[in-house]
Protein backbone atom coordinates (compact mmCIF):
# COMPACT_ATOMS: atom_id res chain seq x y z
CA UNK A 1 0.00 0.00 0.00
CA UNK A 2 2.98 2.43 0.51
CA UNK A 3 4.53 1.59 -2.29
CA UNK A 4 1.65 2.73 -4.31
CA UNK A 5 1.06 5.71 -2.87
CA UNK A 6 5.06 6.90 -2.76
CA UNK A 7 4.63 6.02 -6.93
CA UNK A 8 1.58 7.44 -7.05
CA UNK A 9 2.83 10.48 -5.05
CA UNK A 10 6.10 10.49 -7.14
CA UNK A 11 4.62 10.68 -10.70
CA UNK A 12 2.48 13.89 -9.45
CA UNK A 13 5.43 15.56 -8.38
CA UNK A 14 6.75 14.92 -11.94
CA UNK A 15 4.03 15.96 -13.63
CA UNK A 16 3.69 19.30 -11.32
CA UNK A 17 7.66 19.53 -11.83
CA UNK A 18 7.45 19.36 -15.75
CA UNK A 19 4.40 22.39 -15.27
CA UNK A 20 7.07 23.67 -13.21
CA UNK A 21 9.13 24.87 -16.28
CA UNK A 22 6.55 26.67 -17.91
CA UNK A 23 4.51 28.31 -15.07
CA UNK A 24 6.31 31.07 -13.18
CA UNK A 25 4.89 30.28 -9.55
CA UNK A 26 5.02 26.73 -9.61
CA UNK A 27 8.60 25.46 -8.59
CA UNK A 28 10.28 22.67 -10.65
CA UNK A 29 13.18 22.02 -8.55
CA UNK A 30 11.67 20.69 -5.38
CA UNK A 31 8.97 18.12 -7.31
CA UNK A 32 11.96 16.84 -8.81
CA UNK A 33 13.54 16.53 -5.13
CA UNK A 34 10.43 15.07 -3.89
CA UNK A 35 10.01 12.58 -7.01
CA UNK A 36 13.05 11.51 -6.38
CA UNK A 37 12.66 10.68 -2.86
CA UNK A 38 9.59 8.60 -3.35
CA UNK A 39 10.93 6.49 -6.59
CA UNK A 40 14.08 5.90 -4.10
CA UNK A 41 11.80 4.51 -1.82
CA UNK A 42 9.00 2.17 -3.87
CA UNK A 43 10.09 1.89 -7.76
CA UNK A 44 13.68 1.53 -8.56
CA UNK A 45 12.74 1.24 -12.17
CA UNK A 46 11.24 4.57 -11.68
CA UNK A 47 14.43 5.99 -10.16
CA UNK A 48 16.61 5.20 -12.44
CA UNK A 49 14.33 6.09 -15.15
CA UNK A 50 14.02 9.82 -13.94
CA UNK A 51 17.92 9.69 -12.89
CA UNK A 52 19.51 8.59 -16.16
CA UNK A 53 16.30 8.24 -18.96
CA UNK A 54 14.52 12.10 -18.27
CA UNK A 55 15.21 15.43 -19.13
CA UNK A 56 15.95 16.37 -15.60
CA UNK A 57 18.20 13.33 -14.75
CA UNK A 58 21.97 15.07 -15.17
CA UNK A 59 20.74 17.47 -12.67
CA UNK A 60 19.52 15.39 -10.39
CA UNK A 61 22.87 13.14 -10.23
CA UNK A 62 24.97 16.57 -10.02
CA UNK A 63 22.91 17.53 -7.16
CA UNK A 64 23.17 14.11 -5.65
CA UNK A 65 26.82 13.57 -5.76
CA UNK A 66 27.80 17.33 -5.21
CA UNK A 67 24.86 18.89 -3.18
CA UNK A 68 25.77 21.89 -6.00
CA UNK A 69 24.31 22.52 -9.70
CA UNK A 70 26.03 22.47 -12.42
CA UNK A 71 28.27 25.31 -14.59
CA UNK A 72 25.48 27.27 -16.38
CA UNK A 73 22.55 25.48 -14.76
CA UNK A 74 22.27 28.88 -12.43
CA UNK A 75 22.00 31.56 -14.94
CA UNK A 76 19.47 29.55 -17.33
CA UNK A 77 16.90 29.05 -14.39
CA UNK A 78 17.57 33.03 -13.76
CA UNK A 79 16.89 33.80 -17.50
CA UNK A 80 14.04 31.63 -17.47
CA UNK A 81 12.39 33.08 -13.97
CA UNK A 82 12.82 36.52 -14.97
CA UNK A 83 11.66 35.66 -18.75
CA UNK A 84 8.04 34.44 -17.17
CA UNK A 85 7.66 36.80 -14.67
CA UNK A 86 7.87 39.59 -16.82
CA UNK A 87 5.86 38.13 -18.96
CA UNK A 88 3.39 37.38 -15.87
CA UNK A 89 4.05 40.93 -15.11
CA UNK A 90 3.16 42.31 -18.52
CA UNK A 91 0.25 40.82 -18.98
CA UNK A 92 -1.57 41.35 -15.20
CA UNK A 93 -3.12 44.59 -14.78
CA UNK A 94 -4.23 44.26 -10.56
CA UNK A 95 -1.63 45.89 -8.92
CA UNK A 96 -1.53 43.69 -5.86
CA UNK A 97 -1.11 41.03 -8.02
CA UNK A 98 1.75 42.10 -9.36
CA UNK A 99 3.52 43.44 -5.68
CA UNK A 100 2.95 39.66 -5.06
CA UNK A 101 4.47 38.27 -8.31
CA UNK A 102 7.89 40.79 -8.05
CA UNK A 103 7.76 39.59 -3.93
CA UNK A 104 8.12 35.74 -5.16
CA UNK A 105 9.92 36.73 -7.99
CA UNK A 106 12.82 38.38 -5.58
CA UNK A 107 12.36 35.77 -3.16
CA UNK A 108 13.19 33.20 -5.57
CA UNK A 109 15.62 34.68 -7.22
CA UNK A 110 17.43 35.17 -3.77
CA UNK A 111 16.96 31.86 -3.54
CA UNK A 112 18.63 30.56 -7.03
CA UNK A 113 21.28 33.15 -6.46
CA UNK A 114 22.51 31.65 -3.27
CA UNK A 115 22.58 27.89 -4.75
CA UNK A 116 26.40 27.11 -4.98
CA UNK A 117 27.66 25.99 -8.41
CA UNK A 118 30.67 23.68 -8.95
CA UNK A 119 32.80 23.64 -12.27
CA UNK A 120 34.88 20.91 -13.40
CA UNK A 121 38.42 21.83 -11.71
CA UNK A 122 36.27 21.83 -8.80
CA UNK A 123 34.80 18.02 -9.34
CA UNK A 124 38.01 16.92 -9.81
CA UNK A 125 39.43 18.27 -6.63
CA UNK A 126 36.35 16.38 -4.88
Amino acid sequence: MTRWLLIILGWLAVVLATLGVVLPLLPTTPFLLLAAWCFARSSPRFHHWLLYRSWFGSYLRHWQQHKALPPGAKWKAVLVIVVTFAASLWLVNLWWVRGVLLAILIILLTFMLRLPVIDLPQQKQR
